[in-house]
């Protein structure tokens, strides 16, 4: 009985130990780890020596009971089967030594569920498991972290498949492009570019897919509604361990306002840079006038005092008047080249279009050549408006210049003046203008024409079609202020091929029209009944003109040349009047007045000088108060003048 229990143990233990390792060969064969997890085999081979070992008590077991006992033929089983279990025991001890080395380095693997595990590799499984898991913590804190940075970044930070597929989406990108993460996950990157856009976009990806590390470039793109933004990118590759690309970061940035702040830089730097310029040629120009009107005061004198002289000869009359006509015209010249390079202050006032228009007519006529037909067309009803005159004509100067320019050819230019009723809701105002009645400037050519492109730019600063060197840009800009400062507006039609036509709205006044200064002069002026005048005047020649207008109208006159000499005389003479240049060496005109009028309080000053009083207002050189004549003045002007300073004072 005992043999058959025995035989039926190792039976049991054969089969149990058997389907141990049948459980955990299958699974590790399945999963292709039956070389690599050593540890998992090593645990296989034991069992499995296991159930050989009991398979072979067993069998031994059982040829015992088969030859019954006392049989010569057991004992030999016996001893046989001995030596044969105690080789398979001694392998299955070698088996279990290599389990527990494997055991030891594996001891992660033995954790809850293991068979045995002493306290000291428990405290050591312990310490490995808290650090493994104090370092995984520490990663997904750090990841956390980053994906929170990453969020709320106010980049855009896009990821993308190589092909361009969008797979990440931040906050940024939501607010930068006003695409939704749902909406931009799982599109192409092309849905943010246009067509442009998307070539450059395809080139980025290529390069990259080529070996490119990084690259950086500006771009332009468009917003979920249309708008483009303007953008500066850095675009990135990510790839594996093995060098594999697996996808693509890329960081854009709006640099929108950037781009716009530094345009205003450039654009103010360029009309900085204009500005010193024309600040340069308008000084050039005041002082060219200055001493040019000096010149014209001096021929146009001369030239009324031949007239008067040559009464009874009327051929050589005639030729003096033409001469002094050519002095006027030099005059307006001289005057023109102040209001342009704005050296003369704006002086607005009452102003009769009709007049404009035929001063312009008078002027174009001989400048505008003989290929271009004029066509001038005054209003039917007199049209007053309140601005500058120089600038009027200036404005008008400027669109025919212009329209000359663009008749190379010949053709025909038309000035034409009415009264027109707006109802406040035209098209292409600039600016608008509300509903009245406005006096309307047109400037018509039969020129090349602009596309629409051109015509909606022609008003800024610096914008020219013109060639190199042939143009600045600043004209119809200053024709645009000087009619928004008079508060008007203008319209531009243009067709290619066909002509332009300028359309001038200016409010119209209800007054009449300003006389011009120094034209009120039709009474004769009062003689000067014997009073001094002191006249202080670098220029000989018109110095001497000067004292023989004085003479001949019974003032006496006192001649210096500069400030110093001008106190000796005054000492010497006194005077009742001061008639002084403004510019002068040494001394200036304002400052030998306040000296004479610390002397002799009430001193009547008039000013003459070749700039106009205009600019040498906005200079600070004289006051707004004073008593002025502008150079080239006429006898009548100047004898006007003094008069009226004079009446204030009784002769000495």
């Amino acid at each position: 009985m005992p043999d058959q229990m025995f035989l039926l143990a190792n039976l049991v233990i054969m089969v149990t130990y058997a389907a141990i390792t049948v459980a955990i060969v299958v699974p590790v064969s399945r999963a292709g780890q039956l070389r690599s997890n050593k540890l998992a085999t090593a645990t296989a081979l034991i069992f499995f020596s296991c159930s050989v070992g009991h398979g072979l008590h067993a069998f031994a077991s059982l040829l015992a009971a088969i030859h019954g006992a006392g049989h010569p033929a057991r004992h030999a089983v016996s001893g046989g089967w001995f030596w044969v279990s105690a080789v398979w025991d001694t392998v299955t001890a070698a088996v279990a030594c290599f389990y527990w080395t494997l055991r030891r380095g594996y001891g992660v693997l033995l954790s809850k569920g293991a068979i045995y595990v002493d306290p000291w590799s428990r405290h050591r499984l312990d310490e490995a498991g808290a650090r493994e898991r104090a370092a995984r913590d520490v990663a997904e804190a750090h990841r956390a972290t980053l994906a929170t940075v990453v969020e709320h970044s106010d980049d855009a930070i896009i990821g993308l498949t190589p092909d361009g597929i969008i797979t990440a989406w931040n906050g940024g990108a939501e607010r930068l492009f006003g695409y939704t993460t749902a909406e931009a996950l799982g599109r192409p990157a092309t849905v943010l570019a246009d067509q442009p856009g998307a070539g450059e976009q395809s080139t980025t990806l290529a390069e990259l897919r080529d070996g490119a590390r990084s690259i950086r470039y500006e771009a332009r793109r468009t917003r979920r509604d249309g708008t483009p933004i303007d953008i500066s990118a850095v675009v990135t590759p990510i790839r594996n361990h093995a060098g594999t690309l697996t996808g693509i970061s890329a960081v854009a940035r709006d640099i929108t306002a950037a781009k716009e702040h530094a345009e205003r830089q450039r654009a103010v730097a360029e009309r900085t840079q204009q500005a010193q310029r024309m600040e340069s040629l308008g000084n050039l120009a005041g002082g060219v006038a200055h001493d040019f009107n000096n010149i014209l005061a001096i021929i146009a004198n001369y030239t009324d005092f031949a007239i008067e002289e040559t009464a009874d000869r009327p051929g050589v009359q005639a030729d003096l008047i033409q001469a002094r006509t050519a002095v006027e015209r030099a005059t307006n010249l001289t005057r023109q080249l102040l209001t342009f390079t704005r050296g003369d202050a704006i002086q607005p006032r009452n102003v009769g279009l009709g007049e404009a228009l035929a001063e312009i007519e008078a002027m174009l006529e001989r400048t505008i050549g003989e290929h271009i037909r004029l066509v001038v067309v005054p209003s039917a009803t007199p049209l007053t408006v309140h601005a500058d005159p120089g600038q009027l004509q200036q404005v008008l100067l400027n669109l025919a210049i212009n329209a000359r320019d663009a008749m190379p050819d010949g053709g025909t230019l038309v000035l034409e003046a009415s009264v027109t009723d707006l109802d406040g809701d035209e098209l292409n105002m600039q600016p608008p203008l509300p509903a009245g009645r406005y006096a309307k400037l047109e400037i018509s050519d039969t020129g090349e024409g602009m596309p629409p492109e051109v015509a909606e730019r022609i008003f800024e600063p610096f914008f020219t079609t013109k060639p190199r060197g042939k143009g600045t840009g600043l004209g119809l800009a200053t024709v645009y202020g000087i009619v928004t400062e008079a508060g008007g507006s203008v319209n531009v039609y243009s067709e290619p091929g066909v002509g332009t036509t300028f359309r001038i709205y200016l409010p119209l006044v209800d007054a009449p029209v300003d006389a011009p200064a120094g034209q009120d002069r039709t009474a004769p002026p009062p003689r000067g009944d014997g009073r001094t005048v002191l006249v202080v005047e670098d220029e000989v020649a018109l110095a001497r003109i000067i004292t023989r207008i004085l003479t001949d109208n019974d003032y006496h006159a006192v001649i210096a040349n500069n400030g110093r000499e001008a106190l000796a005389k005054y000492d010497e003479h006194g005077c009742d009047l001061l008639l002084t240049d403004v510019i002068m060496p040494e001394m200036s005109g304002p400052r030998l007045a306040e000296l004479l009028t610390g002397r002799q309080p009430g001193l009547p000053v008039i000013y003459m000088s070749g700039y106009s009083n205009g600019l040498l207002g906005s200079t600070h050189v004289l006051g707004s108060d004073i008593t002025f004549i502008e150079k080239p003045f006429t006898a009548a002007d100047l004898l006007h003048k003094l008069a009226a300073a004079g009446a204030r004072t009784p002769p000495a």
